[in-house]
């Protein structure tokens, strides 16, 4: 009798109708009714096992009807599956093309095996061949390296299902459901395992296999809102099969029996649906009622209450299932979203199944298995669990470096065997990765591991010749097969080689072999790098002698082209200190000798950008006269007959560039001297880098400002203003033109300063919002508390917000935010992406020191520069930032990195000094590091400048002097560098 039930079970398995993927109410239907069939026929020997023999005699008086039945369905079955198809295949030229297309696609996977549609082209022509034998081998070695869809796996298990006789077959078909069920995680797949292991309830323990199957699938799946119900519903139809096969013989048992079989099988229903209640799933309604329906007794109160609860907490997670719902794959947006609700709960639990529902469609995204194996690795920290997360990521993204580093990790944090850890090393290797960068960056992360097994302690080990094995293999790699691949070594600064000799030095107290080390380092084309010099230097300094570290000195002064200077400076130190008198008048004449050297070449190159300056200058200039000429041109159009027509005409087209360039017309309008608007002049011009620029005053399209300009004039009260009430006042500027009512808007945000007064927005005569006002306060404590607002996101713009102060009656007022002169301990910063962000240079910058604030440099629209200020807590600490920083990469961006020495602030002029006949002529204005442009940077590090004996140094590059006469000129015709540089920089 059980022999028949598998067998029955087996069929209905077989047949794809009867499975969960049906679609549609009818075959909805059917799966339910076939799966009831199957559980209430096959659990008949599991209730014999339990009931005894007193189940013998009701057995065998519908043994008859059952057999019959079972006979029929097998003959039925017989016969459709012997029964010839009616697309048999004859052999013929479709077929040979077949085969000729499979003997093809086995050839390319011969030579790219890890080419996956090539995979799947060759499963689906063997299955269509029925070649049994080469569809299992191409599947297992598709499996080996991919790991395979929901559709893929379900496919090949119904194909091993309707092949499968005895238990050996059977165990093969469960061991294939293992694998299936650890690649993704899939509801339908654990659906199929638990209704496959039902028809092996007959065998020896398959009543305990089913409840295991069916456990372990509730706790994968159970908590999927959408598709856990499934596995619910079957697992407690199969346990309430049982009960309704014992029920007719439950009164023929004693009450103990009874208590032992037939209440505790009872029991075992009502505690799962107990369990699915409390938790939050889709249809819970529908099972509360099913409940109520089928128990004897009332549900109990503290059923209820978890159920409401659930209920409750359905609420919470519909919206995230919605949206889900209604976008399309691959969704990642909206499963991120659901991510970061389900990490602020903290279930683990829910954690985990939202991560692998997302994983599913979003298997090629490799932040998203970097963020879930990150959460296992600090939070869970279980190991069959975490390394199983790990080695699915680098099967699905074997592409992605940083996948392969944690994986080693965590294999060494698991305690993983050295031999595991080694051959994931050499699959890595194999992995194929997009760039050079990342054989370096794996090898690293591999020799790391195998520094931390060495015990310094002894001499000789093991360990460490296997350390010094790995680091000649990882440089022989990199040679040999990294740069022919990509035309580039990935290493330039040679770190592998670096992090060998400080093992050396440091630990093994070999400073012949480091030394070795760092002369094929040299070699390498690092000579030229000052940084690379002084790092040799401090190994030396460190772990080896004096004389060592004066040869390195003396050797980097001659081939150092970065930064002589500081190669130079670092030398004299350590004669002043340590060398003798001998030792300091040689590295004195060198060091003159070099720089010496530095400067002409120096020189030749400022020429050279000094005459590409001046003739972009010129085509600049060229440019400017053309476009003022075209100007003029159709203004003199625009004039008509009648001369007040023709004005009016002037005024509506040209209304837009009056409202970026204000007239003095403007400095009478609402009674407000201009002077008071000045301060933020100058601020904005230093703050924003739009020096000699004119920023557009409205962001409005020039359809829209024509229409503004063509719209009546509005009648908007003049407000005298009060420039004795400028101690309680501030100016606000820099506001979009497009806000409406600026005084409700700005009121709310300037009274967490204090109690506002008034706010005094400035309209044009057209009743136009010109994106200025005046906030008076009660107190002037308060207005100063408003200065801190400066620089607030309003409306998607910076909000510059500055004393009101009346220039005319305080010419010599300026108000800047920042310093203006050199500060050795902030860096500035040029050349950054758009996209990078506050926190993410803020990452980078710490691994040079502790960072106390970081500003980044917008326009007036509130876009991103490229521009940003560092501010360390000391100097050396922004020093040794800037050897670091300088030159470095950021996505993609090589950013530029030096001292903060901002230009130095141009001075009005005043017009007769310079148009006066015969009166002097004005020097023009020279550039510094950020004024004109790149060709004007001063090669020589501003931390290193020592001030001038005839002059003070100046704000911007060197000490600069007087300009020199002719006669001085062919007096001295020996100059400075700083000289000769600031005749070359003049206009």
């Amino acid at each position: 009798m059980a022999t028949a039930a598998a067998a029955s079970a087996a069929e209905l398995e077989a047949d794809p109708k009867a499975g969960p993927e049906a679609e549609g109410e009818e075959d909805e239907a059917k799966a339910d009714g076939a799966r009831r069939k199957v559980f209430t026929r096959a659990v008949a020997t599991a209730t014999y096992k339990s009931m005894g023999p007193a189940w013998d005699q009701h057995q065998q008086r519908e043994e008859g009807v059952s057999e019959s039945d079972e006979d029929e369905e097998f003959a039925m079955a017989s016969s459709a599956e012997s029964s010839p198809g009616d697309d048999e295949w004859e052999y013929d030229e479709e077929e040979e093309k077949t085969q000729l297309e499979i003997e093809r696609l086995e050839e390319q996977l011969s030579i790219n095996v890890y080419d996956y549609n090539c995979h799947l082209d060759l499963i689906r022509l063997l299955r269509l061949e029925g070649e049994l034998t080469k569809l299992r081998g191409a599947r297992q070695k598709m499996s080996e390296i991919f790991p395979l869809t929901e559709e893929l796996w379900l496919e090949w298990l119904h194909d091993e299902i309707s092949m499968a006789g005895d238990s050996r077959d059977r165990e093969h078909v469960y061991d294939l459901f293992e694998r299936a069920v650890k690649d993704y995680i899939c509801p339908n797949i654990w659906l199929e395992y638990g209704q496959y292991s039902v028809g092996g309830i007959g065998q020896k323990g398959g009543l305990e296999k089913v409840r295991s199957v069916f456990e372990r699938a509730l706790s994968s799946v159970g908590l999927h809102m959408t598709k856990g119900l499934a596995i619910w519903e079957a697992y407690r139809e199969f346990e309430n099969a049982i009960v309704e096969a014992a029920r007719p013989m439950a009164g023929f048992l004693s009450p103990f029996d009874r208590e032992q079989t037939f209440d505790s099988q009872l029991e075992k229903v009502h505690s799962l649906f107990r369990r699915q209640l409390a938790i939050p799933l889709y249809d819970m309604e529908a099972t509360f009622a099913e409940y109520e329906e089928w128990s004897e007794d009332p549900v109990p109160e503290s059923v209820i209450q978890s159920y409401h609860k659930a209920l409750q907490q359905l609420e919470k997670y519909k919206p995230y299932e919605e949206a889900l719902l209604e976008a399309e794959t691959p969704r990642l947006a909206e499963y991120q979203a659901y991510i970061d609700f389900e990490m602020k709960i903290g279930d683990p639990a829910r954690i985990q199944l939202i991560f692998e529902r997302a994983l599913v469609e979003n298997c090629l995204v490799p932040d998203l298995w970097i963020r879930y194996s990150q959460y296992l690795d600090r939070q869970l920290k279980v190991k069959d669990l975490v390394l199983s997360v790990h080695s699915r990521a680098v099967r699905n993204c074997p592409w992605t470096v940083a996948l392969w580093s944690r994986y080693l990790l965590a294999l060494e944090r698991h305690g993983v065997d050295h031999q595991v850890i080694s051959v994931t090393f050499e699959k890595a290797l194999s992995a194929g990765f997009i760039q050079a960068t990342d054989y370096v960056e794996i090898w690293q992360a591999y020799l790391d591991y195998l520094r931390r097994r060495v015990d310094f302690k002894q001499d000789s080990s093991k360990e460490l010749e296997e350390l010094r094995s790995a680091f000649a293999r990882a440089l022989e790699y990199l040679q040999q097969e990294v740069e022919e691949r990509f035309n580039e070594s990935g290493d330039p600064s040679c770190m592998i080689m670096q992090n060998w000799a400080r093992i050396e030095a440091r630990l093994c107290n070999n400073m012949q072999k480091a030394r070795e080390l760092w002369d094929s380092i040299m070699t390498k084309g690092n000579a030229k790098y000052a940084n690379m010099w002084l790092e040799y230097y401090s190994l030396e300094r460190a772990h080896g002698d004096t004389q060592h570290c004066r040869k390195a000195l003396h050797r980097a002064v001659q081939c150092t082209s970065d930064y002589p200077e500081h190669v130079c400076e670092v030398l004299l130190t350590m004669e002043r200190t340590e060398g003798t008198l001998e030792d300091w008048d040689i590295a004195v004449q060198k060091t003159e000798t070099r720089l010496a050297r530095v400067n002409e070449q120096r020189i030749k190159a400022a020429e050279k950008e000094a005459t590409l300056a001046q003739q972009e200058e010129e085509k600049a200039e060229l440019r400017k006269k053309a476009r003022a000429e075209k100007k003029a041109q159709r203004k003199k159009k625009t004039r008509g007959a009648d001369k007040r027509k023709a004005d009016e005409d002037n005024e509506n087209e040209w209304g837009d560039e009056d409202e970026e360039r204000p007239s003095k017309r403007r400095k009478l309008e609402n009674s407000v001297p201009a002077a008071a608007e000045a301060p933020e002049a100058p601020d904005l011009a230093a703050e924003t880098g739009l020096f000699g620029k004119s920023a557009s005053a409205d962001d409005t399209p020039a359809s829209k400002q024509k229409e503004r300009a063509a719209a009546p004039k509005k009648d908007v009260p003049k407000v005298p203003h009060d420039s004795s009430k400028d101690s309680v006042t501030v100016f606000v500027s820099n506001l979009p033109y497009s806000m409406a009512e600026p005084d409700e808007k700005l009121r709310p945000l300037f009274e967490a300063c204090g109690e506002v007064a008034e706010v005094r927005p400035i309209f044009s005569n057209r009743g136009d919002f010109r994106g200025y006002c005046y906030v008076e306060f009660k107190e002037e404590q308060a207005a100063l508390q408003a200065l801190r607002l400066d620089r607030r996101d309003v409306g998607g713009r910076p909000m510059f917000v500055s004393p009101c102060v009346d220039k005319s009656k305080n010419p010599d007022f300026k108000v800047f935010r920042y310093s203006t002169a050199l500060e050795k301990h902030k860096l500035f910063i040029s050349g950054l992406p758009f996209s990078c962000t506050k926190e993410e240079l803020e990452e980078i910058c710490q691994a040079h020191g502790t960072v106390k604030d970081i500003r980044l440099v917008t326009n007036r629209a509130g876009k991103p520069k490229g521009l940003a200020y560092v501010e360390y807590e000391n100097e050396s600490q922004a020093s040794q930032a800037v050897m670091k920083m300088d030159g470095m990469t950021i996505k993609e961006n090589v950013i530029k990195v030096a001292i903060s020495n901002p230009p130095q602030r141009k001075v009005p002029e005043k017009p007769e000094a310079r148009k006066g006949p015969g009166g002097p002529t004005a020097p023009r204005q020279t550039y510094g590091a950020r004024g004109k442009g790149r060709t004007q940077l001063s090669m020589l590090p501003r931390a290193l400048h020592r001030p001038s004996a005839t002059g003070a140094q100046a704000e911007n590059g060197p000490a600069s002097k007087p300009a020199a006469t002719a006669s001085e000129v062919t007096e001295a015709p020996k100059m400075s560098n700083a000289d000769f540089a600031k005749l070359l920089l003049r206009k």
